[in-house]
């Protein structure tokens, strides 16, 4: 994790432990030494681990924090993730933030695991989606590189994502050619992807050129299949299917030949992975 996310640990501090932390002032003794060890008590794929390292240290910098599993390991139940020592009262204090960082972005590395579990042995890969936390999107993101999943566009910067709404009406085809064409001079980096809900757009986008995705809208397995059949041999635009995806469906969908499923549900429905910390003597 190479990005500067101080201010997020700090503000999650913050609403945590605000003027100090009332329990460990009055009920554990300033000078007591105590070594604790973060476990996971479900299967899992490990994600965070950084950040949670991060929340310990600003807490308490003389903390002894290490990290046992990396960001992308799957884990059984029991496993010991991380161990630290030092103040009590500071890994008391430091403890829910901590876990809630993990929690979460362990949930979304989980989650995405069994996503690409179920697409194995075809050509289809998951997806992420624009639906993050806000302010934590490069932090979901990497959770679900680290569950063997790909990245969607970062945001609305990166690449050209033009659906229903961004149509105009008057010009149809011609004019939309002609702002990818544009486009394409200003930014030549970026990619574009047109959303189609229909054959006949699918169609209409593959005699197109520089379109590098197309994405196939809320389609029938039978849609999706003719979609990939009309594009035939051709690598690119690259297709991918979106709209309801969940794990019962995600391995027919995949078996249609597509190139990519997004799966909102990845960041915006996910559950928290089980960890805890465990204090195990002075």
């Amino acid at each position: 994790m190479n990005d500067d996310f101080d201010w997020l640990i700090e503000r999650a501090l913050g609403e945590d432990v605000g003027a100090g932390d009332v329990t460990v002032q009055y009920f554990v003794p300033e000078a007591r030494q105590a070594r604790a060890l973060l476990v996971a008590r479900q299967e899992g794929v490990i994600a965070g681990t950084e950040l949670a390292r991060r929340v310990f240290l600003k807490v308490d910098p003389s903390l002894s924090v290490d990290v046992l599993i990396e960001d992308g390991a799957r884990v059984a139940t029991g496993a010991i993730v991380m161990k630290i020592n030092g103040s009590a009262r500071s890994i008391l204090t430091a403890e829910r933030t901590a876990l809630n960082f993990m929690q979460r972005l362990g949930g979304i590395a989980t989650q995405t695991h069994e996503y690409v579990q179920m697409v194995d042995g075809t050509q289809a890969k998951i997806l992420d989606t624009r639906k993050t936390t806000p302010g934590w999107r490069k932090l979901e993101k990497a959770a679900v590189l680290s569950g063997g999943g790909v990245n969607h566009r970062m945001g609305l910067y990166d690449r050209a994502m033009v659906k229903d709404n961004h149509l105009v009406a008057e010009g149809g085809i011609a004019a939309l050619q002609q702002a990818i064409l544009c486009l394409k001079h200003d930014h030549p980096d970026v990619e574009v992807e047109l959303e189609a809900d229909r054959l006949s757009q699918v169609a209409e986008f593959l005699k197109m050129t520089d379109v590098d995705y197309i994405l196939l809208d809320n389609m029938s397995l039978a849609e999706l299949r003719e979609a990939v059949e009309m594009r035939g041999a051709r690598t690119k635009p690259m297709l991918e299917a979106s709209g309801g995806v969940n794990l019962d469906s995600v391995r027919p969908i995949a078996r249609t030949g597509v190139d990519f499923i997004s799966v909102g549900a990845l960041t915006h429905s996910v559950k928290a992975m089980d960890l805890a910390l465990d204090f195990v003597g002075s």
